[in-house]
This record gives C-alpha cells, sequence and structure tokens, in this order.
C-alpha cells in the first residue's frame, strides 16, 4: 500500500514535537451498492477511497490528522500537522519498523466486485418477489446489497507494522404494508465479514416474505397498552438493547471518563445471576468481527459479564493509558478521517438454560417483543428508550394478539437485575453502531429472555 521506508519516515516526523508514541493507519477501500425499488434496478455504483490518518500520543494528550495524499510528501505533511498540535519544532527521531502478519479468521472467497452485476439484481428480485406474492397489501418493496472490501496497512513507533483485509457483505430488504390510512413497515438485513459466497447462502425469497410477513401483522395490530409489566425479549435483534444500554457503558470511552454508571464495578454485582455477556471479535466471519483492531492489537473474546458479576471493560490505547488497564482489541473507526475509539464488536447476552416457552406460559399478561426497532440511551445514566417493532400481548401465558406502537422505557443498570430467564436459541444480528469514530458494522444478539418487569409505553392503558 505504501513503502516501509515512507511510513517509518512519517512516523518520525510525528514525533518530533516530543510525543511520546505515534502511529499510523492506511487505508484502501473499494465499495458497492445496486438497489432496488418497485421491482426495478433503481442503480448501481462502485466507489474507491484511500487516505492515511496519523496520530500523536503525549500521555493522554493526542492529536489526530489525516490526508488522501498517499506520497511520502503527503503522509510527511500530514504528520507535520498532528505533531504541530503538541508543540514547537524538535528533534525527529529514527523509526525502524518490522514487518507481521496478521491472523486469518475470516476468509474471503468471491469479492461481490467480481461478481456480475446480473447476479446481484437476480437476488434483489427473488426477494421483491416473494414479499409481493404474500400480499396485494404489500404495496412497496425495496432491497440492496452493499459490499466493502477495505485493505488496511498499521504502523507505529513501538515497530509494528502490519496490514490486514476485511470484507463486508450486506442485503437489505424492507416491505410495506399499506392500508387506506397508514404504512407499516418490515425489514430483514442480513450481513457478514465475507465475500459474496454469503449471499449465495441466503434464502433471499424467505427473507422477503419474512419482511412483509412483519409488515403486515403490525398493519393490523391493535394500539399496545401502557405500564409496568414482564416483557419476553426475543433472540437476535432483541440484543439491541443490551448493546444500547448496557455496551457502551462498557467501553473505556465513557469509562475512562468516569463518564459511565458502570465506573469503579469490576468485580461487583450489576446483573442477575443468569445474564453472562461477551464481546467477541473473533467469531469467524461475523459481520463485526476483525483480526486486528484499527490500533493494530488482535481482536480477542472479551468477558464483559459472567453470573451477574462484571468482568471487564472495551479498552482501547488511550483508554488503557487513561485506566491503567490492557487493551482488549475493540479500538475501531469508520475511516481514515476518524481517529479511532474504544468500539464494541459481536456483543451478546450469552445462552442460558431455560426453556422459551415456559418464560411465555409463566408469565402471566404481559408483551412478546419478537423484535426490536430503534432507541436511544444516556451512556452515563443508563437510562433508555427502544421502540418494539414486532410486538403481541400475552394474557394468562398465551400470545393472544399483535400491537403495534409499543416502546421499552428503562435503565440498563436495572434491566440486568430484572432478567428472570436466558433461553437456549441464542442468535445475533447486524447492525451499524455510531459513536465518536463514526459507524462500524456491529452484531448484536442474545437468547430470548424475560425481564419480570418493565415499563412498555403504548397507546393505551393497560
Amino acid at each position: 500500500m505504501i513503502a516501509k521506508h515512507d511510513a517509518e519516515f512519517a512516523l518520525s516526523r510525528a514525533m518530533r514535537t516530543g510525543a511520546d508514541f505515534a502511529e499510523l493507519f492506511v487505508e484502501d477501500v473499494e465499495s458497492g451498492t445496486i438497489k432496488l425499488l418497485d421491482s426495478r434496478i433503481e442503480g448501481a455504483n462502485r466507489a474507491r477511497t484511500r487516505g492515511a490518518g496519523i496520530r500523536v500520543f503525549r500521555g493522554v494528550e493526542t492529536a489526530y490528522a489525516y490526508t488522501n495524499d498517499l506520497t511520502a510528501k503527503g503522509l510527511a505533511a500530514a504528520a507535520e500537522a498532528a505533531a504541530a498540535a503538541l508543540g514547537t519544532a524538535g528533534e525527529a527521531p529514527r523509526i525502524s519498523l518490522v514487518r507481521g502478519v496478521a491472523p486469518n479468521r475470516h476468509p474471503i472467497l468471491r469479492l461481490p466486485a467480481d461478481v456480475p452485476g446480473k447476479r446481484r439484481a437476480e437476488l434483489l428480485r427473488s426477494a421483491d418477489a416473494a414479499a409481493r406474492a404474500l400480499s396485494p397489501e404489500i404495496r412497496q418493496v425495496s432491497a440492496g446489497i452493499t459490499d466493502e472490501y477495505q485493505r488496511v496497512l498499521i504502523a507505529n513507533t513501538e515497530g509494528l507494522l502490519v496490514q490486514d483485509e476485511r470484507a463486508h457483505t450486506r442485503l437489505v430488504c424492507t416491505a410495506v404494508a399499506s392500508s387506506e390510512t397508514e404504512n407499516q413497515y418490515g425489514t430483514e438485513s442480513p450481513g457478514a465479514q465475507a465475500g459474496f459466497e454469503f449471499l449465495e447462502g441466503l434464502d433471499v425469497a424467505y427473507l422477503g416474505r419474512k419482511a412483509a410477513k412483519s409488515a403486515l401483522t403490525m398493519l393490523h395490530a391493535r394500539p399496545c397498552p401502557a405500564g409496568a409489566m414482564p416483557v419476553v425479549i426475543e433472540n437476535g435483534f432483541g440484543g439491541v438493547i443490551f448493546h444500547e444500554a448496557c455496551g457502551h457503558s462498557l467501553e473505556a470511552t465513557s469509562v475512562g471518563l468516569d463518564s459511565s454508571v458502570f465506573c469503579g464495578k469490576l468485580g461487583q454485582k450489576i446483573a442477575a445471576d443468569c445474564v453472562n455477556a461477551v464481546d467477541d471479535g473473533t467469531i469467524p466471519n461475523a459481520w463485526g468481527s476483525l483480526n486486528l483492531d484499527d490500533e493494530g492489537t488482535p481482536a480477542q473474546r472479551n468477558v464483559l459479564i459472567e453470573n451477574g458479576v462484571l468482568k471487564g471493560y472495551l479498552v482501547d490505547r488511550l483508554g488503557s493509558r487513561r485506566m491503567g488497564m490492557a487493551r482488549t482489541g475493540s479500538a475501531r473507526r469508520q475511516d481514515y478521517t476518524f481517529a479511532p475509539t474504544s468500539r464494541m464488536t459481536n456483543t451478546f447476552i450469552c445462552a442460558g438454560e431455560d426453556d422459551g416457552d415456559e418464560m411465555i406460559a409463566t408469565m402471566g399478561d404481559g408483551l412478546y417483543a419478537a423484535k426490536m426497532g430503534g432507541g436511544s440511551v444516556n451512556p452515563v445514566t443508563g437510562e433508555f428508550n427502544f421502540t418494539v417493532a414486532e410486538g403481541y400481548l400475552v394474557r394468562d401465558g398465551k400470545i393472544v394478539e399483535p400491537v403495534r406502537g409499543a416502546s421499552l422505557i428503562g435503565k440498563g443498570s436495572e434491566i440486568l437485575f430484572h432478567i428472570d430467564r436466558v433461553g437456549k436459541n441464542l442468535a445475533r444480528a447486524q447492525g451499524v453502531c455510531g459513536s465518536l469514530s463514526g459507524g462500524v458494522p456491529v452484531d448484536v444478539g442474545q437468547p430470548r429472555i424475560r425481564v419480570s418487569s418493565i415499563t412498555v409505553g403504548g397507546r393505551e392503558r393497560g
């Protein structure tokens, strides 16, 4: 990507004003999209971006500069800009880099860029046709495939010089069910850290029907009653609550600044005994997985909660300096224009031993959240509000009817203690998480769980 001596020279220039550490991140990315709307291909494009970012440290002071000029002169200029933020000119030390080899847990068999557009269009049309065939109330279907192939080079003044490659491929299908007065949506969006072989292994017609069925169910659902009640949350996207309400509060971005509800609680009870949770960036070909994080640290499996006890945080290099803790392979960024921060990869509540049917049969009256939507959270307090994309009322331990307009409201630190059942059917779902270092691919997940009591926001009184 760039010559070794150019990386060494740039790092040397970055250190000239008294930095105690400098790092270089170079990337070359080819990305593509193809979109279908109303049974017609609306557009297809491919793009390529290249650039580099240079970060310098002095203690916990940092400065970052980036450039899309990957010549020796361009890299040196970015290094000079980062160095200038720390102080005045001084002597540039000599830097010597040693090439390393990144492990490869995520093989890429076929790059989407090498697949004819006709084949990708066939997949989208299959999802579209299956969704529309379900009912005439399905008035619109959109589908798309996105792919990205990223090559990175990471070097730093500890002598690290390593390269890696990553591929992300995803299909998104959204169906819209309409009546005379309203629209309801259903979406399926699987993805992987893999090539086009991932899409070839999908049953895209099934995904189209599933999206349409969700939209139709919610179109005919009545408004959800409000109030405190037990809630069973299904696997897969149900894990978005743990990701948002708890996961972000375990990142060094918050913990290192004493702005997390979980600060100073290592070794303490923060959840019910049945709760175990991890962040695992090593799962082969998972959407949020990595060989190396964006600081060059190997990805790893990090235990966050064990039998309800807080066991660890997610720590990047800056967080390590602030907190005095080891790095956890959690430094991530959207692209070279962002400095990395501590971020989640594949974060989920682990499978338990409870029976999924028993959870509902013994809950009395409550809500079954089959699919979660978006929401918001305050990492300082852990307070959250999440929509239920597909929900059903439970009466006397039986699922009786679909409801819409539900939301789950609470605090992450409280909901963890209210989980009283954890099922066996662990599943993960794919998303893009936004934070200080931009949007990065992540998996959220859990088995079916039951929360003994949580506030449900709705349109009717329970």
